[in-house]
């Protein structure tokens, strides 16, 4: 990751980082590299931060329990380096977009510009014709489905994202519960219960509405996106519930030998030690070897209280579990372009009005030209479509014309599909960084160059990739072998993909299912000793999938 020096209105200049090219590096070298950068900032209190998550440090009593002068030293030691976190964690730094003019890749933005003469000179045809058709540059027949239902979905969306606040005070009813409400025991099944039926609730609700596709579109959209970040923030503070009684339970010296045991299994690297020593003790060896495993044992505990107090650690060390669970803390994670909680993020200095008004702007730009691109390109040819399959004398006919209106929506379908891409990733989480002072832009990596879905599915969408690997991935490889794990993963994604195809049509056919499941053996081909090496090959063949399934998808579920 390059770095540039961006001068600021007050004179000074910070580092602003550039988004990777191709490939990821190693997690354990990305850490080594940050350590490096983090030892060579400015100290904690000159570093750019929101006032949601920032606040002076509080000196801790020299009396204090041994688990409050750990996590002081913690939030010392995180604002020096960054450390490996035992929940999976998620590294946020100061990046740009690729198309931000700001980036490394500006030299690509010659492209970027050729893409929207190219759009504009579109809008401009189908301008031209409808002039000469109707006498009207446009006519917009979907007007009326932006309209209609509007109040009701604004009103509706807001009591959606209002009710995940419930999230707050049962989090705290699971932390302060001395009995079966805590979270490692039914807290987290009673949250596992409220979300299922806060999901099946709000999905149900556009459906017993009756509202329009375009009504029921953004409601699904946004409601799978705030029920990611509510579950994000539960069980990520669930983990830290846990972790905090933990590390109390160490000041207790009654507790101490138990907290211990159990934190056995969640360090592997202490496990063995632990075993030891209780076997040393069991077997009565002489006093010199009990002492040095009673040396040994505190050892232990100190480097285990030191991680937990890590663990409860924001990332910069300014925010400490739970000091987090607040309303403030709360709206601001759900306002931030991101599904993954944590303590803290990276945020920038302050907000550029003019990047958000035009970014703003750009949201509807893209809707308008989506709107002209399905009037003029696509509702027609799959109206004749529709309207010809109605009188085939045989499956040949009718295969002909399906395939004709494949061939036909190719091209449209690839602009509404970058247009959607844009919009989305974009102007939409930009502006919303932008609001939030959000300093992670690395909303997409350079998916155009994927060589197979894999790739695609990790670089296109980011947050999701981010959420998925952190809390259905990860979660499941305790219990699961890495390729059930995939599978899992894949079967949650294809279902939200159908369930979104099933709002736009009216119609659960399964083939937005089937086509996210047949990704699974179609990566293995992509990556088999036949394809490695052919990085070109595997780009042309992803390429030409993509563009066909998107007028093939578009297709099945209208006319069949």
């Amino acid at each position: 990751m390059s770095s540039t020096s961006i001068a600021q209105p007050d004179g000074n200049s910070r580092a602003l980082h550039q988004p990777t090219a191709r490939k990821p590096m190693n997690p354990q070298v990305l850490r080594a590299v940050s350590e490096v950068q983090s030892l060579e900032a400015p100290p904690p209190a000159q570093l750019p931060s929101s006032s949601m998550s920032s606040s002076p440090p509080t000196p801790v009593p020299q009396d204090a329990p041994p688990s409050q002068q750990a996590t002081s030293a913690a939030r010392r030691q995180l604002r020096a380096q960054q450390k490996h976190r035992l929940f999976p964690h998620i590294e946020y730094t100061s990046r740009v977009s690729h198309f931000d003019p700001r980036s490394e890749y500006r030299d690509f933005r010659g492209f970027f510009v050729l893409f929207w003469i190219g759009l504009a000179t579109m809008v401009i045809t189908a301008m031209l014709r409808n002039l000469k058709e109707t006498g009207y540059p446009l006519s917009i027949r979907q007007w009326g489905l932006f309209t209609e239902n509007i109040w009701e979905l604004a009103v509706s969306d807001g009591a959606m994202v209002a009710s995940t606040a419930i999230s707050l005070p049962l989090h705290r009813l699971y932390m302060n519960s001395g009995g079966w409400l805590r979270w490692n025991k039914g807290g987290m099944a009673v949250q596992s219960i409220f979300q299922a039926l806060w999901l099946a609730y709000w999905v149900s609700w556009p459906f017993m509405r009756d509202w329009t596709w375009t009504a029921q579109v953004f409601f699904t959209l946004h409601l799978l996106a705030i029920f990611m970040k509510m579950h994000s923030y539960a069980f990520y503070n669930g983990h830290l519930s846990n972790t905090l009684e933990r590390l109390s339970s160490l000041d207790s010296p009654s507790k101490a030998r138990m907290a211990s045991t159990a934190a056995a299994v969640r360090y592997p690297s202490s496990r063995t030690r632990l075993q030891e020593i209780r076997q040393d003790d069991e077997e009565g060896e002489e006093e010199e070897e009990t002492s040095e495993a009673e040396n040994e044992k505190k050892e232990v505990l100190n480097q285990l209280r030191e991680d937990l107090a890590m663990e409860l650690t924001g990332p910069m060390g300014r925010v400490t579990y739970p000091k987090n669970l607040t309303v403030a803390n709360y709206v601001d994670y759900l306002l931030c372009p991101t599904l993954c909680y944590e303590l803290e993020y990276p945020r920038t200095p302050q907000r550029s009005y003019l990047e958000l008004f035009y970014k703003t702007l750009a949201v509807f730009g893209c809707i308008f030209l989506m709107t002209v691109t399905s009037e003029a390109f696509i509702i027609p040819v799959l109206d004749d479509s529709a309207w010809r399959l109605q009188s085939v004398q045989g499956w040949q006919e009718g295969g002909l014309i399906f395939a004709e209106t494949v061939s036909t929506l190719l091209f449209p379908f690839m602009v509404i599909f970058l247009l959607v891409f844009l919009v989305i990733f974009e102007y939409v989480l930009g502006a919303f960084a932008e609001i939030t002072c959000f300093a992670d832009r690395h909303f997409y990596a350079d998916w155009w160059n994927s060589h197979d879905w894999l790739e695609f599915s990790r670089e296109w969408n980011i947050p999701v990739h981010h959420f998925f690997r952190r809390h259905v991935y990860s979660a499941s490889r305790p219990t699961f072998s890495r390729p059930v794990a995939t599978l899992i993963t894949f079967l949650l994604s294809a279902l939200a993909h159908e369930l979104v195809m099933g709002c736009i049509t009216r119609k659960f056919r399964g083939y937005g299912f089937v086509a996210m499941m047949l990704q699974m053996p179609i990566v293995l081909v992509q990556r088999s000793r036949l394809m490695r090496g052919r990085g070109l090959l595997g780009n042309v063949l992803f390429w030409c999938s993509m563009i066909l399934g998107l007028s093939t998808m578009c297709a099945l579920y209208v006319l069949v």
